[in-house]
C-alpha cells in the first residue's frame, strides 16, 4: 500500500474525532446511545489491545524459539518498558490535567455539592473554565493519539498492512468517542461552542494521528516497532480502564455488555475479512 495511503488512512483515524464533538452543541442528553457508543468502543479496543500485544510480543516468541536469548530480552525490555511508558505516562498526563482543572474549578464546599455553584463573574466566567478545560482534554488526547498514529505508520513501514488497516479501524472507532469527553465540560457548563471551536479541539485531539503516522512511516527498526506498538498498547489500555469507569457509572449494564460484546465481535470480523483479502 503507497504511503499517501498510509498516511490518509491515518489521518482518518485521527479526524473521526469530529463525529463526537458536535453533540457538544446539542442539547439532548441522549444518556444510552453515548453509553452504547462507550461500550462500543470497550469492545474494539479490548480486541485490538489483544491483537497489538500479540504482534508486539512475536519478535521475542520467535527469539526464544530460536534460542536467541540475549535478542528476546532485548526486545522483551523494551516491549515491557514502552508498555509502562504508555500506561503510567497517561496517568501522569491525567493527573496533571486533573491538578489543573481543581485550580480552574471554584473552592469550598458548593463545589462538592449537587447544589448549584455561584461562581464569581457569573455565567461568562464559568463558560471560560469549561473553555479551558475542554482545550486541556484535548491537548491530553493529541499526546497519546500521536502514539497511536506512531503505531499505525510502523506497522505499515514493517510491512504489517494487516495491522495497520486494524490500528486505524480500530482508533478511529476510538477516537470517534473521545469527542465526546472533549465537549463534556462544555456541555456541563451549558455553553454550546462555535463550529470553529469545534474544528480546533478537533484538530488538537486528532490531528497527531496524522502526524505519528507520516513519522511512523519513516522509522523501519524492529525495536522502534516494538516500541511503538507498545506504546500504543498502553495508551489503549489506559483508555479502557476510563472508558470501563465511565460505562459503569452508567448503571446500563445489560447495554453495556451487548455494546461490549459487538466491538469484540467487529475486532474479530475485520480482523477475518482483510486476512482473507491478504492484505
Amino acid at each position: 500500500m503507497p504511503a499517501s495511503q498510509i498516511a490518509l488512512l491515518g489521518a482518518i483515524a485521527g479526524l473521526t474525532i469530529f463525529i463526537g464533538l458536535p453533540l457538544g452543541r446539542v442539547r439532548a442528553a441522549m444518556p444510552r446511545t453515548k453509553a452504547f457508543l462507550n461500550a462500543l468502543a470497550i469492545g474494539i479496543l479490548i480486541f485490538l489491545l489483544w491483537d497489538v500485544l500479540t504482534h508486539a510480543w512475536a519478535p521475542t516468541d520467535a527469539a526464544l524459539a530460536r534460542h536467541h536469548y540475549a535478542t528476546a530480552a532485548t526486545s522483551a525490555t523494551v516491549m515491557l518498558a514502552c508498555l509502562a511508558a504508555g500506561l503510567i505516562g497517561l496517568v501522569h498526563v491525567d493527573r496533571w490535567l486533573r491538578r489543573r482543572a481543581a485550580r480552574l474549578l471554584p473552592e469550598g464546599p458548593g463545589a462538592a455539592t449537587a447544589r448549584p455553584v455561584v461562581i464569581p463573574g457569573g455565567p461568562q466566567a464559568a463558560g471560560a473554565r469549561a473553555a479551558t478545560l475542554s482545550l486541556l482534554i484535548a491537548i491530553g488526547i493529541g499526546m497519546h493519539n500521536f502514539a497511536e498514529g506512531m503505531a499505525i505508520g510502523a506497522s505499515a513501514a514493517a510491512g504489517q498492512i494487516s495491522l495497520a488497516l486494524l490500528l486505524v479501524i480500530g482508533f478511529g472507532a476510538h477516537n470517534a468517542t473521545e469527542g465526546f469527553g472533549i465537549v463534556a465540560p462544555l456541555a456541563a457548563s451549558g455553553n454550546r461552542p462555535s463550529w470553529a471551536r469545534l474544528a480546533l479541539l478537533g484538530l488538537i485531539g486528532g490531528g497527531p494521528t496524522f502526524l505519528g503516522t507520516v513519522i511512523g512511516m519513516q522509522v523501519t527498526a524492529p525495536l522502534l516497532t516494538i516500541a511503538f506498538l507498545a506504546l500504543a498498547a498502553g495508551s489503549i489500555l489506559y483508555v479502557v480502564i476510563e472508558l470501563l469507569a465511565v460505562a459503569r457509572a452508567t448503571r446500563l449494564k445489560e447495554l453495556v455488555a451487548w455494546g461490549i460484546l459487538l466491538g469484540l465481535v467487529l475486532g474479530f470480523v475485520t480482523d477475518a475479512i482483510v486476512s482473507a483479502a491478504g492484505a
